[in-house]
């Protein structure tokens, strides 16, 4: 107990700005107040392309007004925009062998109004046969830019409710069809008669930065995604199905938003950052990470010096309180560094804990990562037992706070040698990546 007296005395004592320590600054009042808006039920759960998360868009850019953040690229407002492509089925009609296919078994992604394919037709047609890694199969068919058929082996039946819940959304759709067939796995002669309406829709990345004194060209980037699941059905609100349908995404990332806008009102208070930070809350991360994939696209990756990506920091790490783990810790120097900027406190970041679960590349880091930036996210999700992940029990009240605000702390001290510039990470080597 004694030693973490003095640890915690020594980390608020070294830590002044502008005569106020970092204790004042990022407080647990604060960080409950941005948390409990973000995971509020009238956010109804922050879908990409519902009122929610117009309405947590507009939160996020009062309040890099209130903390005095510039705009991106002198834009004229926060909101960094672009569209995507929707794709909403009118009819579908598949005829297998002279024998029409339950609509209900068959899952189509197709960006054409109108679409009609004969076995005569340029498609190819592929399976997805029991023993196969479902989810490598799937994603290899699904990027694909031909037109194909994909007979699904019925083993594989169970996952057919989610990959029905897919979003048709693209923000590059090509002008192929894809079909995905439960149940089925031969075809000698077949139809598909498909209707769909397309329609573009605007999102957007809420976008501040803090100019940088010195080094106004390098960049260091704070991120979290601000969507999350929406409103799922009564049934789907288990354990309590007939009250709770919102899934808040307290944890799931409201944590991670809240921690971005805490920073920006740490390193605006601090006033002495050398290089340009860029504090950024993605959208539709839930749905593909186009956020980000657009965000990185607005910047040369060589400018980038670090991406900090937080996400899900509002629950005990497995390491209990006053720790997080970095995802692809060991792909660059960059959670050393973080680490030695932490001796003398009690706590710790560890590498990821859960590799077989590749969080490296199921955030919003891994696009810019990709580019060979030092990109990595903080965490402390269980991801082998987190009880509230992706349900409607992700709410405020499962949330640590404290160790939250202290999580947040450490990123900003820990953060601090990059940002002015003494320390410059290590790149990620994009061969290496998957």
């Amino acid at each position: 107990m004694k030693k973490i007296i003095v640890s915690m005395f020594v980390l608020s004592q070294c830590f002044n700005v502008q005569g106020q320590s970092i204790d004042k600054i990022i407080t647990n009042k604060e960080v409950t107040r941005i948390e409990k808006i973000l995971s509020a039920d009238d956010m109804q759960g922050r879908r990409t392309f519902t009122p929610g998360i117009d309405k947590a868009s507009a939160f996020i850019e009062s309040e890099f007004a209130a903390i005095g953040l510039k705009s991106f690229n002198a834009a004229t407002n926060y909101r960094q925009e672009f569209s995507m492509t929707t794709s909403k089925a009118v009819s579908s009609k598949i005829t297998i062998d002279g024998k029409e296919i339950n609509n209900n078994q068959v899952v189509t992604f197709s960006y054409l109004p109108q679409v009609s394919l004969t076995e005569k037709s340029d498609v190819a047609i592929v399976k997805i046969n029991k023993g196969d890694n479902f989810g490598e199969k799937f994603n290899e068919y699904y990027k694909s830019p031909k037109n194909l058929l994909v007979f699904v082996d019925p083993s594989f039946d169970k996952i057919l409710p989610n990959i029905q819940h897919i979003d048709r959304i693209n923000a590059n759709p090509g002008n192929n069809t894809i079909m995905f067939v439960f149940g089925s796995i031969e075809a000698t002669t077949f139809s598909v008669e498909l209707t769909n309406i397309i329609s573009k829709k605007t999102l957007n990345n809420v976008v501040g930065i803090l100019p940088g004194k010195t080094k106004p060209n390098e960049y260091v980037i704070f991120s979290g995604h601000y969507d999350h699941l929406g409103v799922g059905s009564p049934e789907e609100g288990a354990p309590h199905p007939a009250t709770d349908s919102i899934y808040n995404g307290a944890n799931d990332d409201a944590a991670g938003t809240t921690a971005v806008i805490m920073l920006a009102k740490y390193f605006k208070k601090q006033n002495n950052n050398e290089r340009t930070i860029i504090f950024t809350t993605f959208v539709a991360e839930e749905i593909g990470g186009y956020g980000a994939k657009y965000f990185s696209k607005q910047l040369a990756p060589e400018k980038v010096i670090a991406m900090f990506n937080i996400e899900m920091i509002g629950t005990e790490s497995k390491w209990g309180k006053n720790s997080a783990y970095i995802t692809g810790f060991e792909k660059s120097n960059m959670g050393q560094i973080l680490q030695t900027n932490l001796t003398g406190t009690n706590f710790t970041f560890y590498s990821d804990p859960y590799p077989d679960q590749q969080l490296f590349y199921r955030s919003d880091n891994a696009t810019l990562a990709k580019l060979g930036v030092p990109a990595h996210t903080i965490s402390t999700s269980k991801m082998d037992n987190e009880l509230t992940y992706h349900t409607a029990d992700d709410e405020f009240e499962t949330l640590d706070i404290d160790n939250m605000t202290q999580i947040i702390k450490s990123i900003a001290l820990s953060s601090s040698s990059i940002i002015s510039g003494k320390d410059t990470p290590t790149r990620v080597n994009p061969t290496q990546l998957k």
